[in-house]
Order: structure tokens, then sequence, then C-alpha cells
């Protein structure tokens, strides 16, 4: 009965051994993610025996759907992690994959080494920017491609029904990934000028990894955060949290630098502060840098996510170049597989994922690598970023905002959200002070109005959550009443819960 998957195991007990807990919540759209039964959190949703069912399904996975039989493996600094990895390493090689090992790692390591030793099959055990206490896998099904939604329930429905390949399978340890990623990140194109840097990583796994890349790139780092600590004792290392990025602002101030740069828990989003020390939504310092490479790679296209600023839908350098703006959903998989579909030059989402395709990189989703472009675009510009900012139409915009919401109820009451949008469409019901033009449905309901402001509701692809976003062109308060117009349309379902942060007010209001 040991393997056999159990909803609820008690934690501090012989069950805890002797059973195997995986909840079916974790599967999400792209990933794969639970809370770990722990003496913090004993009604945890997964246990290491899980993991090494999870290794067992996915090594099955990877042979009978890939047609494969060697994994990479690695995984992020947090308490938990390296042990994770190991029972999901047994289970690959019950499994009869061959397994190299590349241990301590940031998630696009992983996925360099999958191109580096030619291995289409990767799993990093990682939990990304999700608070302490969470674990998970990104599963990857090619170079530069992780499971999307199909995917995922393929790996669930082998999870779920147990009948696992079996087979002698290898052990490979690789012992310097990190030498070879940070070779192929310079590669030749440093700096010509020296640049100040604050390079925040929240106690995480990048702290470990992106100074050095950055100090050989031509940078003097100016280190904040980088010890690993996998309690965070200072911030959630997530760069849409307001209070990491004003933390980075704070320091750049200090430090008197150029840039300040945040990275998030496993190393593939990437968080921005300007010269002046202002926190900037990492969606509007994407367009600069899609400028920068539409012209130099005129006619490419450029992906963005459904929670992207409106700015690249009417940005007259992307259409002087013809550029082609194409929106999907939100999700690291989505993006992915649309950069690579449309043989985009880059893809980028709001929360900091941006992914450089040939010639610029390898269409995955890399902070250090981001940092490194973004660093080239200055240096070869001259002209700050607070500068080059002030040169786009002004927008205001909301932070991300999440609110509380079971796993079980968020896509329905998004689907409720969808049809109160489109009756107030039809009935031209005004939302701060204007009315909706159109709705986008890509991922959740944004509704898009006749001046082209707008709000977004969405449900989350990794937390029982929804998703907020507001930006306005006209003013901070139009976006703060769109805001709270969508607030108070959720408060008002008795579905959802706390928020994670908020909009501040306007100081005129």
């Amino acid at each position: 009965m040991r393997w056999q998957i159990q909803s609820k195991v008690p934690y501090n007990s012989a069950d805890y051994f002797e059973k195997t807990l995986i909840t079916d919540n974790g599967f999400r759209e792209y990933d794969v993610r639970w809370r770990l039964s722990t003496k913090a959190n004993p009604n945890g949703e997964i246990n290491p025996n899980g993991f090494v069912v999870l290794g067992r399904a996915f090594g099955t996975y990877v042979r009978e759907v890939m047609g494969e039989r060697k994994v990479v493996v690695g995984h992020d600094f947090r308490e938990y992690s390296q042990n994770l990895s190991r029972s999901l390493v047994v289970g690959l090689l019950w499994s009869g994959v061959d397994v190299v090992d590349i241990g301590l790692a940031l998630s696009p390591m992983l996925y360099f080494a999958q191109h580096r030793l030619n291995v289409k099959a990767g799993a990093m055990v990682t939990a990304s920017h999700n608070e302490n206490g969470w674990t998970g896998l990104k599963l990857a099904d090619g170079l530069s491609s992780t499971l999307g939604p199909e995917g995922i329930q393929r790996f669930k429905e082998i999870v779920k029904k147990g009948d696992f390949s079996t087979g002698p399978g290898g052990y490979e340890s690789y012992e310097d990934i990190f030498s070879a990623y940070a070779d192929d990140i310079v590669a030749g194109k440093k700096l010509k000028h020296v640049v100040d840097v604050v390079l925040a990583a929240g106690n995480g796994t990048a702290g470990r990894f992106a100074p050095p890349v950055l100090e050989n790139l031509g940078c003097n780092v100016v280190p904040i955060d980088c010890d690993l600590d996998w309690d965070f004792p200072h911030h959630n290392p997530n760069p849409e949290d307001v209070s990491f990025l004003r933390s980075i602002g704070k320091a750049a101030r200090t430090h008197d630098v150029k840039i300040g740069i945040g990275i998030d828990g496993d190393g593939d989003r990437i968080g921005v502060v300007d010269d002046t020390g202002q926190e900037v939504y990492s969606d509007k310092v994407a367009l600069l840098v899609a400028r920068w490479l539409a012209r130099q790679t005129p006619g490419r296209n450029v992906v963005i996510d459904v929670k992207s600023t409106g700015l690249f839908l009417s940005d007259p350098v992307l259409q002087e170049t013809g550029t082609k703006v194409i929106m999907v959903a939100t999700g690291h998989s989505y993006v992915k597989a649309a950069v690579a579909k449309h043989q985009a030059i880059a893809g980028f989402e709001r929360s900091g994922h941006w992914f450089f395709n040939a010639p610029f990189g390898r269409g995955y989703d890399d902070a250090v690598q981001s940092a490194a472009q973004l660093l080239r675009m200055l240096d070869e510009s001259g002209v700050s970023l607070s500068k080059m900012l002030k040169e786009l139409p002004r927008t205001w915009q909301s932070p991300t905002i999440g609110v509380v919401c079971p796993d079980d109820v968020k896509y329905a009451l998004v689907a409720e959200m969808t049809g109160r949008y489109e009756s107030d469409l039809k009935s031209r019901t005004p939302i701060a002070g204007t009315c909706i033009n159109n709705l986008i449905d890509v991922n959740g309901v944004r509704f898009v109005m006749e001046d082209n402001s707008w709000g977004l509701i969405r449900a989350s692809s990794n937390k029982p959550s929804l998703v907020l976003v507001a930006e306005s062109p006209n003013s901070e308060s139009q976006a703060y009443q769109i805001m709270m117009h969508i607030q108070h349309r959720l408060e008002a379902t008795g579905k959802v819960g706390e928020y994670d942060q908020q909009m501040s007010p306007p100081a005129a209001m």
C-alpha cells in the first residue's frame, strides 16, 4: 500500500512514510505545484513518497509519450528541494530512464543543459515564486518546450492510473553546468561601459548564480539579499510584489546605481528599477527591449501575455518595423510555445518572464539572460532607463493583484465575471467614466474601454487565487476606479478572500 495515492496522509505518523500523498489540485495548467506536508503545514498536499510516484509517472511519460530515455533533473534552493529531487530521481530510475542530475540550479540552467546535452526531457523541482512551503515541478517535453494543459493532463492520468514503466535506469551527476551557462550568456558580448547595478535575489537561488554572470558581463554589482537563505527573511523573491521592487529601489538610491534588477526564486523572471530608484512594471521595460530588437530584426513577431500594457498594440516603432504583436494567455508554457510557433524574436509576460529567440536566445525564459540583454540595450543607447521610459506614452498601471479564491471555484467565477462584462458591453454600462469597447478572452476576461483603458480578471495558473490588473492612458484615478470596480464586483459574490497587495489610492482622491 506504500505507493497507493491518498488525498490525506497525517504528518508525523507511520502513514507519512508508508503511504503516498498527492492531491488532485496540484496538477495545474502548465506546472504542478502543491503545499508540502510539514510540521508547519501538517495539512499539506504532497509528501516525499509523492515525488517518487511523480518520478515514476514522468519517466513513463518520457518513454511512452516522448519516446525518449533520458531526463535532466535540477532543483531550486528551498529547505526541502534537494530531498524531494532525490525522491523524484528514485522514481525516474525505477521507471527505466537515465537521469542527468545538475543539482542546485536555476530553471533556465536546466533548459540550457537540455540544449547542451541534447536531452529533450527535463524536470525542475521548484515552486518558482510561490511562498515558502510550496513545491512542485516544471516539466520539459522538448528543447525550449514545457508541458502545456494537454501534457499536464496526460501526466496526471499516468499518475492516477499507476501503470508505470519499469526497467534499469542509469544515473549521472553533471558537476559544472553553471560555468558553461555563464559563458554562454556573456559569449563575447561584454558591455562597452562599466555599469553599476543593484542585484536583488530575495535570498533565493539566483543569489548563487546571477552576480558572477553580471560581473563578467562588465557590471559593478551591488548584491542585495544574494546570500542564500531558505527562510526568505526579507522578501519573497517575486518581481511582481511591490514591496520587493521598492526594497530594490531604496537600495538603488542608496548606492546611486544606473539600474536595479530583481530575480525570482528559480531565476526565470526579472523585475526592474530605473536609475532614479523608481520601480517599473516589467511590461513597459519589455516594450523598450522589443523596440530595440525590432530595429535589429525588422519584420519579426513579438508575443505578449494578456496582462501586458496596451502600449504594445499601438507602438509606432513596432509598427514601423513591421513587427506584429501577438497576445496569448499568461503562462510560461503558453508564451514559450507561441514564440516558437510564430518564430517571434521575443516573448514577454508582465510577470517578468522574457523569452529571447534566435539570434538572441533559445526561446526559453531566463532572468539572467534578460538582465544581460537589457543592460546591452542601455549600453548601446547611452541613454538612461528613466529617460527611455519617459519617451513612452504615459499610462497608469495597477500592480498585479492576487485575491484568494479556491481552485474549485476560481474558473467558474471568472466565467461568471465574463458574463457580467458581456452584459455591460451590450448595455453600454459605464465603468470609470467610459463604456466597454471590446472583450479579450484569451485568458480570463480583459475588458477594453472606448478610451483604451482596461481591466483584467483571470484565474491564477499556479495558486488558488484570481489575478487582477488595470491600466489607464488618462489618469491614475481612472486606473484605481477600474481596479475598485473589479474588486467590488468580486467581493459581492462572497467567493473571494484576502488580497496579496493593493493599488494605493491616488493622492487627489
